[in-house]
Order: C-alpha cells, then structure tokens, then sequence
C-alpha cells in the first residue's frame, strides 16, 4: 500500500509538471485519469530563442541513487568566466577546455542547466547549428564532440533580479550575489555541476562602475579597469582546482573591515569583511573570530591557509547560514553582524562558531571535496566536529558539549524516527537541497567524534594528516576518509562503516550488577537499531561506551582491567598515569564487559561525554542519578543525570495528567536542582544548562502517542513548582549577577549573564507583581541585547498589558534594524500563550515580515511551529496556517518552502484528530499544480511511511 501510494502521488506530480499535449493525449486513450484542477505547464522560468524552445522537452523529477554513480566521462580543465552584469538580464560567457576520459568513448557531453536562456554553443570556435544539440528544461546535450581535447563556449543570458529562489546569481538588497551549492551553478551556465568535476576557475565580472564598485570573484585579483559608458571591470584567477559549487560572485555598493594574519610560516594574509557601509562597525567581532580561526586551526591540525587574500560578504537575502566558497565566503548577514546592543550572547557565540565553520572547509571541503553529493557529511560532518571543538577551546567545553546533545536529541533523534530518516550518507534524493540535514551535519559530527573517542585525540590527529597527504585536492569518498583514520593507527573496526549506511537511532540497554567477593562489576549491554523507510533490518553497531566508575565519597575510581568473554583488556594512559575513564566497544547485539579489582560498589557513570549518538536505557537507580548530579566529574553527565530524572519526572506526570489526577514534584528533585544552584565552584552558564527541563519535544519523542497539551501543561507546572520552591535562591542568582560592566561576549562573561536570564525567566512564570517589577527594571536598565532581550522573553510568558506593552516598546526602539526584529517575530511565534496562531498570522502581515527573506520565515514561521501546543492545536489551525505558508513560499523560494514543510513528517506521532488535519494539509500540498520537486520530495515521503 506504501509502494502504491508513493507511486500515484509521483505519478500526479509528474502529470501536473508535464506537457498539456501530451498529457489530453494519455487522458484521451485512457491511460490516466483526468485529474481535476488547472494543469500547469511549465517549460523554463526564461524565454528561449524559438529553435531552441521547439526542441526543448520538459524533464520529470528524477531520483538519483548512491549505486549508480559513474565517474564522468569528460574532465574540465580550465574554466573562464565573463559576466556582463545588466539590470534587465546579465550575459555569462563560459569558455570550457573540455579533456575526454578514455571511458568517454561516443558518449554525448551532458551539461546540466536551468532557468536559462541559451544563445550560442560553440566548439573550437566554430558555431554549431540547432540540430547539433538537444536542449531539456534541465540539460544541455552535445550527441558528438571531438575526441581530442577541445574548447566549448556557451553564452547564456539570465535574469538575476528576478530570482528569488536565491539560488544560482540573484540580486540582495541591489547587489549581485551566489549560491551555488549544492546546484545552483547549472542557474547561471550550462555545466557538469557536480562535485567530482574540478577546474581552475578565471573570472572575469564587468558592470557599471556607481552601482557595482565592487567586483569579487574567487581566488586572487588578477586584472582590473575601467571601461567605456561608465562601466568597470575585475578579472579573477583561482589557483586551485574546484568544483562548480565553490564558485562565487559578489557585485554591488560595499565597505571592508581590512586587517591581516600572519601564517606560521609568515606570509601575511589580508582579510576582509564587505557590507554595506553603514554595516562595518557591526563586523569587528567576525573578523576577530576569524583571526582565532586561523590561528586555532593551525595549532591543532597544522593546516595553514594557502592564498594571500580572504574575504568574506555579508548580505541579508540567503538561503543557509553561510557559504565556503573558495577565497570569498558568502555569509547570511546574522552570522556577521553584532553590535553589542544588537546581538546576543547566543549571536556572538553562532557568529564565532560559523566563522570557524566556514573558514575550516578551506582544507575540510575546499582542498579535499566530495566525489558526489551522497558523500556530503565527509565534508560537513568532519567539519561541524572542528567548528564545535574550536567553539569549545574559545568557551566552555562542558556547555558546548550540552548545547550540541540538546540539539542532536530534539532535531536529529526526532528526525531519525520519522519519515524522512536517512543514513548519514544517504542511498538517494530527489533534490540535494533537502538533504542539508541535522542527520548530515550533527549526527555526522558525532561520527567524526567516534573517530576521536576510539582512536583519542594522537590518533585523530594522525589519520586527519594521513588524509589530506593521501587526498589534497581530490574528490573523494566516505571509505577513503575511513581508511585514512584506520591505516594511520593500524586498527581495523569492521562494523564501524555502519555509521554511514544505516539510519536510526540504536537503543543501548545497560544493566549492571556488583560482586563484592569476587570485587567485580559487570556491565550488560543489549543493542537495537530499529528499522526505519526502506531498512526494516539493521546490524549492530560499533558504540564506544565511555564509562566512570563513582566510589562513595563521589571521587573517581582507578580502572585497571575489563574482561570480555576470555579476553583481559588492560587500561593505561599514554603518560602513564591512571585510567578513570574507559571506552568499552559495543559491536554486538548482546555483550558483556567485566571490571575486576573495584574495591566498593560503585555507581556507574555510562557514556561519558555523550560518547556515541545512541540512546540510553539503564537501571541506574533515582539514587545513584542524584548523586552523578552531585559528584560526577564528567561535566556532561552531571548535566545529563539531571535531565534523565527530568524526563523520568515528566512521563510520570503526564500520565497523571492525563488521568486527570493531582501532580505534585518530588521534594529530592527540588533540592537537587537547590544544591547545583548554590555550588559556587560550578560554571554559571553549566548551572543555566542543568536549571533548564528536557525540551516539550524531547518528551513527546519518547511517548508512544505524543500529547503536546499534557506535555506542555505539566512542564509549566514543573517549573513553576520550581520557582515557588527556589525562589529565594533564584533571585540571589539576579540579584548576584548584574550586567554592569562593559558588554564582553567570551564566556567569562556570558556566564553569569546566562544564570542571571535563566533565573528570572522561573521567577516571572509565577506571574506574581513583585517578579513581573524586577522583570520590567531589568529591561529598562539593560546595557546589553542579551539582557534586554533576556527580560523581554521572560515578561513575554505571561499574557496580558504588561506583555503587550513591553513588546510595544522594544519594536519601537528596534524596528529600524531587521535582524533584532527577526528575534522580536520569534519570541512571538513560539510562544505558549493560548490562540497564538491568531497573533502568527496577524504578524504575516507586519512591516516587519517579508516573505522573500529567508530569516524572516525562519523566525516566524520556524518559530511558530516550536511551539507545540499551538502548531499542534486541535483544531487544525496551526496545520492550515503552515499549509497556506507553504504553498505561497513555494511559489518564491522552493529551497525555504521544503524546509517549512518538515514539521508535518511527525504527524504520525500524534492522536487520531492531530493526525487526520496534518494529513489533509499534506495531501493539499502534494496534489497542488505546479509544485516544486524541493516540497514534493519532503511532503509525499512525509505521507507513505
């Protein structure tokens, strides 16, 4: 049934896409059924030449599979680039030197390309004739080319103004601008847009001199001048190879933050930052970001930076977070900009950790790429693990590590078990651009992080090294990265490749038991991947389990020796000193792990530091969690045996709540959550973390019917028995933590600030006049976003004048700048206040929302549907909101559209009434005319699992 109805849904989605005349023709000999509704025919978004367009056939979605890559069969050696910038269309010159493989034979050259208007092909300078070509809404293809080596040039003209699918080269705020991963290239020529096809790139832009005095490009400035009719030109040169999707270009009315870095082999860099320039002064802390970057990444993986020019551009129309292209990042305008009264602790620190995220693609994307698009965590996944270590050198490496466990379990846990879950390496998709996923990223990061936890940080060290010696400006693959990190330690981890090709989350089952005559502990373990679309049977997983063992005053306990069926496995540290922690390797579906020579009954710290993605079901008792949450030296298990008791807290609660019986919090967990408040020698911004309950999604995730309102109904009771109880205790924490010195983003200071925020927001939930006073004070007297906008959420919890007037207040003194307005749109979306979809969709037609801005859906629509109890009202009001959005979006930005829809995959996962609206919005989408391949691909999935 499944099969049958993925089959239909692409069967309608196809037939909507296609040729009128030959869609009455199959109608009329019965082949199809009429369909109902308006057909809708579309063939390029562009006129083309009348040859050309009666030759053109319209191309179906097409879905590509991991086993049926071929290499190509022609190689592009050098690439040169002319862009005749215009304010009606732009004319883009690309001269090839093509080189056939020995494989290409009498292949035909197939070109990829959309949205274009093709006006010559030529080979060897020699123009060819219409019929020497065939041209598709998606491919240009030559049937004959020569065998010898050869130069094509196509000339295309294209309409940058008017996309805005952001996608290819368009137009922000009046300058021109790319994107061009993962295919975005194909949007400005034809070419082989794919990741395995690497030239050298020589670009060369002109345009008019007032409107573009700016001319980048990747690589270094070769060339520049000036022309006739006020018009100026930039030629680029880029020495290394790349793929299409690092290509870059930015024209427009732009300033530089100049500095510079010196390598540590002593060439100077110069740096830049370009905005706007009223922007500039808002762009001192990327370019420090930057600088620590540089020096990070040489210090720990020895990687220097190899051009003698970077420069990065801000600008506010972007689809992602940032781009890596080669020599000149592309960067949303929110992970650049921050002023200390525009942005928050939380901004600076996504500011720095992105910078480094960009930056360290240089080597771990740039200099060694993916074959294909199915390998993209080797380059994602590897370097989301360094942005996240570099953020952990520069802060707190204990609080990172929570904030990234935190978002892993209520993005990626979540995705893993519905319809969209897929292997970090995907076996296939429809379009790549719904596969920039937290499963590619995060889960991916925490692959790369087995590599270090199984190998320790020498050992990482050593196949990081090995790999780029083996690889340097290679595309390759997810095996040679493997084999790299395997041959360099001389290991082998044969199930360890399950990682890439299995999806879902394994369940790990730890019991464990005490033998004080034999002064032994014994560790059980049962694993189980659970079967998720189109893997109904997995294989056991290679987890490293690090594992503590606690004695009674709480102090580490010295590891020895573990056994393991008949084998002794004994524990030392390179330097020699004692073991405390060990990572045991779960590779079976039943195992057994025996510690010898423990003393005393000890209370099992299991997977230390999060070790392995998995989740963890033990028989640690209440007693044994209070005292981890009291004790651990793990700084990560201390956090998270806070949180289990939280979990177990909740799901007991919501049984009750929903048998309609009295709750009540026990007095143990208050005084736990009391003790870690009060513990000086404690981190502040950790003592925020461990304040802070399991997220309302998190719960429902390990419910087998999610119930959103008893859900939300018993965390807000929760924490306001908290507050009530600690309320002495939390307003010290305000009280103790004033915001009066000059505004610093490091950790030192974002600390006490995180406390401080955390604290009140408990405080203000009890809605009482004295709390709802302190609130206000804070905001008034706030020197700081962080502060301000801390005391603004926590006011904003409690509906009424206050509440109104406070968000009144604020958007007057910010509605002159977009991106601290995009956080005022959140803080109303997500919030919990009852019949908020009202609000929501008033706010759709606030100056301050656009619907061609990315961030601006993201915040408000995004934002929206993070609030559970209201996307999931029972009504279906939160449903039809996101549907409508949805399809009006899909219409401008296919990419922000398929992203909006992801919140409906979970449908499933909710009642019967829940179930049936969110099911009738996804049908609405899928059997909607004209609908892009982007949302088609995320909402038919969504429907046949």
């Amino acid at each position: 049934d499944q099969e049958k109805l993925f089959f239909q849904l692409s069967v309608n989605h196809i037939f909507r896409n296609c040729s009128c005349a030959y869609l009455n023709l199959w109608k009329s000999r019965g082949i199809i059924p009429a369909l109902s509704g308006r057909v809708h025919c579309s063939i390029a978004a562009q006129p083309l030449s009348s040859t050309v367009e009666d030759n053109m056939a319209k191309e179906s979605p097409k879905e590509i599979f991991l086993k049926d890559y071929k290499a190509p069969n022609f190689a592009f050696e050098t690439l040169n680039l002319n862009f005749e910038l215009g304010e009606e269309h732009t004319i883009v010159t690309s001269s090839i030197h093509v080189l056939p493989t020995t494989s290409s034979g009498k292949a035909p050259l197939v070109l990829d390309g959309e949205n274009l208007k093709l006006v010559s092909v030529k080979i060897n300078g020699e123009k060819l004739a219409d019929d020497k070509f065939t041209v598709s809404t998606r491919h240009l293809t030559l049937a004959s080319t020569p065998s010898m080596p050869f130069d094509l040039e196509i000339v295309t003209e294209i309409e940058p103004q008017n996309n805005t699918s952001l996608d290819g080269l368009y137009k922000s705020s009046g300058n021109f601008c790319t994107q061009c991963e993962a295919e975005g290239f194909r949007k400005i020529t034809y070419y082989q847009d794919r990741p395995d096809v690497m030239s050298k790139f020589t670009t060369r832009i002109e345009g008019d001199q007032k409107l573009y005095p700016v001319l980048l490009s990747n690589g270094n400035l070769v060339d520049q001048g000036e022309l006739n009719d006020g018009k100026h030109y930039a030629v680029w040169k880029d020495p290394f190879r790349k793929p299409s999707y690092l290509f870059a270009l930015v024209a427009g009315q732009l300033v530089s933050r100049d500095d510079t870095f010196t390598t540590r082999s002593g060439r100077q860099v110069s740096l830049r930052i370009w905005t706007p320039a009223e922007d500039v002064p808002k762009t001192e802390y990327a370019m420090r970001s930057l600088k620590a970057a540089m020096k990070w990444d040489e210090e720990v993986f020895g990687l220097e930076y190899d051009l003698d020019l970077f420069n990065i551009v801000a600008v506010p129309d972007f689809n992602m977070g940032a781009m890596e292209n080669k020599s000149l990042n592309i960067f949303n305008s929110r992970l650049v900009l921050a002023s200390t009264q525009t942005a928050t602790d939380m901004d600076f620190a996504a500011i720095e950790g992105v910078i480094g995220h960009e930056y360290f693609h240089n080597w771990t994307g740039n200099r060694v790429t993916c074959r294909n698009w199915f390998q993209l965590s080797l380059k994602e996944g590897l370097t989301v693990f360094r942005d996240q270590e570099f953020s952990s050198d520069m802060g707190s490496r204990a609080v990172k590590r929570i904030g990234d466990v935190s978002l892993l379990r209520t993005a990626q846990f979540s995705q893993d078990a519905g319809p969209m879950a897929h292997p970090v390496r995907p076996h296939s998709y429809i379009k790549m651009d719904n596969f920039y996923t937290v499963t590619v990223y995060r889960k991916g990061a925490e692959v790369v992080r087995m590599y270090q936890t199984l190998l320790g940080k020498t050992g990482f060290r050593k196949g990081m090294d090995l790999y780029f010696k083996r690889h340097d400006g290679q595309a390759v693959t997810c095996e040679e990265f493997l084999a790299a990190m395997f041959d360099a330690n001389q290991v082998k981890f044969p199930t360890f490749p399950l990682w890439y090709s299995q999806a879902g989350t394994p369940l790990l089952t730890v019991t464990t038991s005490y033998k004080a005559e034999s002064q032994s502990f014994t560790i059980k373990c049962q694993q189980e991947v659970p079967a998720t679309p189109g893997q109904p049977e997995k294989e056991p997983m290679l987890i490293p389990l690090a594992v503590g063992l606690l004695d009674s005053k709480g102090n580490d306990m010295h590891l020895s020796s573990v056994k393991e069926g008949a084998s002794l496995h004994n524990f030392t540290n390179p330097d020699g000193s004692s073991v405390t922690t060990a990572v045991l390797r779960v590779d079976k579906a039943e195992q057994e792990f025996t510690f010898v020579d423990v003393k005393e009954k000890p209370v099992p710290s299991l997977l230390r530091n999060f070790s392995a993605p998995v989740r963890l079901v033990s028989d640690i008792s209440d007693e044994d969690l209070f005292f981890l949450l009291a004790h651990d030296s793990d700084q990560f298990n201390r956090w998270e045996a806070g949180q289990t008791l939280g979990r177990k807290l909740m799901l007991n609660l919501v049984a009750l709540q929903q048998k309609g019986e009295k709750l009540s919090v026990d007095s143990a967990f208050i005084e736990g959550l009391r003790s870690i408040l009060n513990d000086a020698s404690l981190d502040k911004a950790f003592v925020a973390k461990a304040l802070t309950l399991p997220a309302e999604s998190e719960v429902a995730d390990l419910m087998p019917v999610a119930d959103p309102d008893a859900i939300h109904e018993v965390r807000s009771f929760i924490i306001k028995q908290i507050a009530s109880c600690l309320h002495q205790d939390l307003l010290k924490a305000v009280e103790t933590n004033p915001s009066c010195e000059p505004y610093d983003p490091t950790h030192k200071y974002r600390a006490p600030r995180a406390l401080k925020n955390s604290a009140l927001n408990y405080l203000v939930s009890l809605n009482e006049p004295n709390f709802t006073k302190l609130a206000i004070s804070e905001y008034k007297k706030a020197t700081n976003l962080t502060d301000k906008f801390g005391a603004l959420t926590a006011l904003s919890q409690n509906p009424g004048v206050t509440r109104s007037e406070v968000l009144a207040d604020f958007y007057e003194q910010y509605k002159g700048d977009n991106l601290v307005l995009n956080k005022w749109l959140a803080l109303q979306a997500m919030s919990n206040i009852p019949g908020n979809v009202e609000q929501v969709q008033k706010l759709l037609e606030h100056p301050a929302f656009d619907i061609r801005n990315p961030n601006k859906v993201y915040s408000l629509i995004g934002g929206f549907c993070s609030s559970a109890v209201n996307f999931h009202a029972k009504d279906g009001s939160g449903y039809t909101l996101l549907g409508d959005v949805v399809l009006q979006l899909d219409k401008i930005n296919p990419q922000v559209a398929a992203r909006m829809v992801s919140p409906f995959s979970k449908w499933r996962r909710y009642g019967e009434e829940r179930q049936a609206a969110a099911k009738a919005q996804l049908e609405r989408i899928t059997s909607t005319n004209g609908l892009s391949d982007n949302v088609y691909e995320i909402a038919s999935k969504s429907l046949v699992l």
